[in-house]
């Protein structure tokens, strides 16, 4: 997908809880170049693109193949943000960069007791952050220089980490006029 995009696609994924949508919507207000923010999670329910609601886990279970060819256009244009807890669905040409935002597992229990998820969720997703599931996927996926483990625990953590993608888009739009020069 390089050459084509004036603007970067960003991956901002994590366990539930980590703040990947707050972190999205800073990046979407801070950027330079204007970055759309997709919710991919109220995208799938938005759009239909789900195989059934699943009561247990209060959440809707994603056609992938549906899914992945309604975000296709979009990506394709770049100058966008995909904020979901999984990444390995994306193909491997589409993410710039992939920031897995990681949260000490006592406070993100916490965080998730207050959305009142089911203690069963809540524990799996705990599990799923101390065993590092969506970085080890997201390692696994993508290229190791475009995946950022960044800790997301604080307000001050989530400035930091939101001025760090601004620094690398900033570098990603200056490495694109140089090759165009």
């Amino acid at each position: 997908m390089s050459g084509t995009k004036e603007s970067p696609v960003i991956v901002i994924t994590g366990t539930p809880g980590t703040g990947k949508t707050t972190t999205a919507q800073l990046l979407a207000q801070e950027s330079p170049v204007p970055l759309k923010h997709i919710n991919v999670g109220d995208f799938v329910k938005d759009n239909g693109l789900y195989e059934e609601y699943d009561e247990e886990w209060q959440s809707y279970l994603p056609d992938e193949d549906r899914l992945l060819d309604a975000l296709e256009p979009i990506v394709a244009a770049g100058g966008v943000i995909l904020d979901w807890h999984s990444c390995d669905a994306y193909p491997e040409r589409w993410p710039d960069l992939v920031v897995v935002l990681t949260c000490d597992h006592s406070q993100l229990w916490e965080r998730l007791e207050k959305r009142n998820y089911p203690l069963k969720k809540i524990q799996e997703n705990n599990e799923a952050e101390i065993m590092q599931t969506v970085l080890t996927d997201a390692r696994e996926s993508y290229p190791p220089e475009i995946v950022v483990e960044l800790r997301s625990e604080t307000t001050d953590d989530m400035e930091s980490n939101v001025a760090r993608i601004v620094q690398w888009i900033e570098a990603w739009l200056n490495d694109r006029k140089a090759q165009e020069a």
